[in-house]
């Protein structure tokens, strides 16, 4: 996969300093406008304020692009329709159309693999979805972060997944979660789910030795590493699950599924909460931003 690195990642490959990548989706389909923009600026300012460079993925006109303009992101804020949504399924036929699109976690975690950078900030990951019995409807992030070496910094997995099953799935693949001070897996929206983790760090330094072991030692696929939104910003899992039973039902109701589905059932939430959901998503995600600059200057440190 050829990749063209934006003039502040090229600097930064240069000169040897910490990298994050960070996903699109969010910006493309994931927040509405103005909303979407402000915060992939917020999530590049959080990596850099950490002493880290960003470095957001997307595809624009067939190129896969490793660190992005300002005109190339509000291009994928304002472009509607136009603009995909690329998993990494997605990728050859975005390339090969010449499309332009934001990555999610799948084609996110392969890009940042093949650019060298080993550490990877996003909201929330997918997973499987309620009533997968029914639908199969399982996310293609699982697959791809058990197969590449980035740590994967998010709030968990998505609130609106069956989270049992995404721990079971992951677990079949291999894939370590681990807390960020906590050993109770987040949930997105609500700092805890109720589901025990079995490893937790502490902080950076903590996190950067488990990668050290896991992807330079052991030579292994990815790991989750999962941090709870600010509490000031954080939802009671009673309230959201009354919130999140309605919109999946009008998602039913109204036939919306496949790559639909998350974002629609965000947006309703979003409004059935008065714009809670859609505060909360912007504070875990600087937050995580946040944090994977840090760990990716504890990286570069521990690796001389």
């Amino acid at each position: 996969m050829r990749l063209v690195l934006g003039e502040e990642v090229k600097q930064a490959r240069d000169r040897g300093a910490p990298l994050v990548a960070l996903e699109t989706s969010v910006v493309a389909q994931g927040l509405p406008p103005p909303e979407n923009l402000q915060a992939a600026r917020a999530c590049e300012e959080a990596v850099r304020r950490a002493g880290a460079v960003p470095a957001s993925l997307a595809v624009i006109d067939g190129q896969v692009k490793v660190g992005l303009s300002a005109e190339e992101m509000a291009r994928l804020a304002e472009g509607g329709e136009r603009v995909l949504k690329i998993g990494a399924r997605d990728l050859a036929p975005a390339v090969a159309s010449l499309r332009t699109g934001g990555t999610t976690v799948s084609s996110s975690v392969e890009i940042a693999a093949r650019a060298g950078i080993r550490v990877f900030a996003t909201g929330g990951i997918g997973g499987v979805h309620r009533g997968v019995t029914e639908t199969m409807d399982v996310s293609q992030d699982l697959l791809a972060i058990s197969r590449f070496p980035v740590a994967v910094v998010c709030a968990g997995g998505k609130s609106v997944l069956d989270l049992p099953k995404t721990m079971e799935a992951l677990e079949a693949l291999a894939v370590p979660v681990v807390g960020v001070g906590t050993l109770d897996l987040p949930s997105f929206y609500c700092r805890t789910s109720g589901l025990l983790l079995e490893q937790r760090v502490e902080g950076p330094e903590d996190a950067a030795r488990l990668l050290t072991v896991r992807f330079v030692d052991l030579q292994q696929g990815g790991l989750v590493l999962a941090l709870p939104l600010p509490a000031d910003s954080a939802l009671p899992a009673s309230e959201l699950e009354k919130h999140l039973a309605a919109a999946l039902a009008e998602a039913d109701a109204r036939d919306v599924h496949g790559k639909a589905l998350t974002p629609f059932l965000l947006a309703q939430l979003s409004r059935r909460t008065s714009g809670r959901t859609l505060k909360a998503n912007l504070a875990l995600l600087e937050n995580n931003a946040r944090f994977a600059g840090q760990l990716a200057v504890a990286c570069a440190a521990l690796a001389g």
